[in-house]
């Protein structure tokens, strides 16, 4: 069964996740107060609603309870925002994922128990940035403060070598979890496994891990 959504404040951000979540096939209930919003967005939501989203009667009447998923991505309204996943969270909502303007807002909403905060402007940053200083280094996913996923194209000292032969988790202490290749994916490859020319490395461990296999390849 697949999961439902809904998205509660339709800027840019929250419109993007709309729009991904229908391209994807997935159930999404849209939400915003300013009614333009709600009639741009409303060709790719399964329902939306022009509705304040800090009330709770409104959000059971809406049926927002019985989503799985639910995301608060309101501007600059940090009042409404904090409300909002708070409301619903109380009313039932298995995750509640909301976007934090600054570190004071990150704060509240984890204490008040939302499931994940996302930085996006820090977390686009921080992609930018490794990617300027790095000319292997594809995409960068944060996973923690010290833990992230990366992508990181074969350079030449890598091709035609097999994972045994690199010993990867040995030498550097990172994980080789897959490979994209000429648009399939290998998924937990074999140590017999051949690296070729523009291959992707898809790896996993500690920063300082992979930074170092980024300095040794």
């Amino acid at each position: 069964m697949k999961k439902s959504f809904a998205v509660f404040g339709l800027g840019r951000f929250g419109g993007t996740i709309v729009k991904e979540f229908h391209d994807m096939g997935f159930e999404v209930v849209a939400v915003d107060k300013d009614e333009a919003k709600v009639n741009e967005y409303m060709n790719y939501a399964t329902q939306a609603f022009c509705a304040n989203a800090v009330d709770e009667t409104t959000l059971i009447q809406l049926g927002i309870r019985n989503v799985d998923h639910a995301f608060v991505s309101f501007g600059g309204d940090i009042q409404a925002s904090i409300l909002s996943s708070l409301l619903l969270k109380e009313i039932g909502v298995k995750k509640v994922w909301a976007k934090a303007q600054n570190e004071y807002h990150s704060k509240v909403l984890e204490k008040i128990g939302v499931d994940k905060v996302i930085h996006p402007e820090r977390d686009v940053a921080k992609r930018i940035a490794r990617h300027i200083v790095s000319d292997k280094m594809i995409d960068f996913i944060e996973l923690s403060k010290e833990h992230s996923i990366v992508e990181i194209v074969v350079t030449k000292k890598l091709i035609y070598r097999n994972l045994g032969e690199l010993n990867v988790r040995a030498k550097y202490g990172c994980t080789i979890v897959g490979i994209q290749r000429q648009g399939t994916f290998i998924v937990s490859p074999t140590a017999q496994e051949v690296l070729t020319k523009d291959d992707v490395l898809i790896i996993i461990g500690h920063n300082k891990d992979i930074a170092r296999f980024e300095e040794g390849v």
